[in-house]
């Protein structure tokens, strides 16, 4: 059986009501901030149902004994924001995982010609081929960045099947883009636009998401 790309828009309240703060342009950058820090936990929160490997075990009460059930913690998580922008999302996702590790990328556009390249890698040399990966960036636009994000990690051993990316807004180019490589990839956003511009933003988007989150 065939792998396939997967996209998930949960059908949430919050998520569209925060979408809606994050994609007006009068909204200051305080309160865009607020909307990518809710935006991060609520699909992190979504992207991680069922995921998780788990075991069972026996602990005791204030009352009495009782069965549990909790994350195997012989599995290593690990949360890859792509800098600057993944970093607004990234204390939604820490509020719910503060166990994970937490490893930087940075991955900038050149705005004329749209090309990315890597300025900052702060991947381990070698994951754990078990490890469950939350590759966190607010737009998915061509598709450029998060393939060079992705080629970085599998180099690194980690497993497609087994990391699940956290977007806000992802357009229909990028889709097919990573789908054409990384079929096993789960995606987890807000909404899906259905094209980018000329100077490769998302129509509608929500902007810079970097620059907005950080007033600059």
């Amino acid at each position: 059986m065939s792998s396939q790309l997967r996209i998930y828009v949960p059908e949430h309240p919050l998520l569209k009501h925060w979408l809606v703060v994050a994609r007006d342009r009068n909204t200051p950058p305080a309160l865009f901030k607020t909307a990518m820090v809710e935006l991060g936990r609520w699909l992190t929160y979504e992207a991680t149902r069922y995921w998780f490997p788990t075991q069972e075990i026996k602990l005791e009460t204030p009352i009495a004994n009782c069965d549990g059930t909790i994350i195997n913690p012989e599995i290593p998580i690990a949360v890859v924001p792509i800098l600057r922008a993944g970093l607004a999302l990234l204390e939604g996702a820490q509020s719910l995982l503060p166990l994970a590790n937490t490893y930087h990328l940075g991955i900038k556009r050149d705005e004329e010609t749209l090309k990315p390249h890597c300025y900052l890698n702060f991947l381990p040399e070698k994951f754990n081929p078990d490890s469950r990966i939350i590759i966190l960036d607010p737009m998915l636009a061509t598709g450029g960045t998060m393939m060079m994000a992705m080629e970085e990690l599998t180099r690194r051993g980690a497993d497609p099947a087994l990391m699940r990316i956290i977007t806000v807004v992802v357009a229909r180019p990028a889709l097919t883009e990573l789908s054409q490589t990384y079929s096993e990839l789960n995606i987890y956003g807000a909404m899906i636009d259905e094209g980018v511009n000329s100077k490769g933003y998302i129509v509608p988007g929500l902007g810079d998401a970097g620059d907005r989150a950080f007033g600059t």
